[in-house]
């Protein structure tokens, strides 16, 4: 019975442990958030919209660029056809109902034919600039993101340590952590809501002037296609 009974209370014991590490593995994210007062949560809030930002741009960013990409493999042969006839007008037809950066680029080229051939890499060249500049469009709001979200994450971790260290101070010389707990969940979660949206926003920044730059070179390889037909002889 003695046995049986300590057992018992053993088991108890170890049932009143894991239910007491359960609830405390219970927190949740926004009880963190909610636990970070005041400042932490406009931080936070800070934070969240920027990242709303950030996710907005390189969504709206990606689907411009993928549109851009997308040109038929057939479409410098025909522009060849139609050029090595004469038929200028076609080849302006051609570019303008495939409206891609590529067939703007050459469009631009089309329209300077019968003028010195650097007259017309000088045109092509401007028309590219142009076409770069709306390719690349608010993407570098991402750049700015990617830097400043971690700075204002650790404006967060000051604020929270200044707070912690003023409860402290108001303590009575009496050190408990409830006192600090608040200022701790500013600086830290604020810490880590700031890092995880300089890190999305720095990965898709890259990203974009990967997709941006294949498009880039994808213009200039056509670019310099359409003036070596120029410089062929007739």
């Amino acid at each position: 019975m003695l046995y049986t009974a300590i057992l018992n209370t053993v088991q108890e014991g170890a049932e009143l442990i894991t239910d007491g590490e359960s609830t405390e593995k219970t927190l949740s994210i926004i009880e963190l958030i909610k636990s970070g007062g005041t400042a932490g949560q406009v931080i936070i809030l800070l934070l969240f919209v920027l990242l709303l930002v950030a996710s907005y741009i390189y969504f709206e960013r990606l689907f411009a660029i993928k549109s851009a990409s997308r040109v038929d493999t057939n479409f410098m042969n025909q522009i060849k056809d139609h050029v090595s006839n004469g038929k200028i007008d076609s080849a302006q037809v051609l570019c303008a109902q495939v409206n891609s950066p590529v067939s703007r680029l050459i469009s631009k080229g089309i329209s300077r034919i019968g003028k010195p051939l650097e007259d017309i890499n000088t045109a092509i060249e401007n028309a590219g600039r142009l076409e770069v500049y709306g390719l690349e469009k608010n993407v570098s709001v991402l750049a700015t993101i990617s830097g400043a979200a971690p700075m204002i994450g650790f404006l967060g971790t000051v604020v929270g340590m200044i707070l912690a260290i003023f409860e402290l101070a108001n303590a009575g010389g009496t050190i408990q952590m409830d006192v600090l707990a608040s200022g701790l969940y500013t600086a830290m979660t604020t810490t880590v809501a700031g890092l995880i949206v300089g890190i999305v926003s720095y990965i898709c920044f890259n990203h974009l002037v990967a997709r941006t730059n294949k498009v880039i070179h994808q213009m200039e390889a056509n670019s310099v296609e359409f003036l070596d037909l120029l410089n062929e002889p007739i």
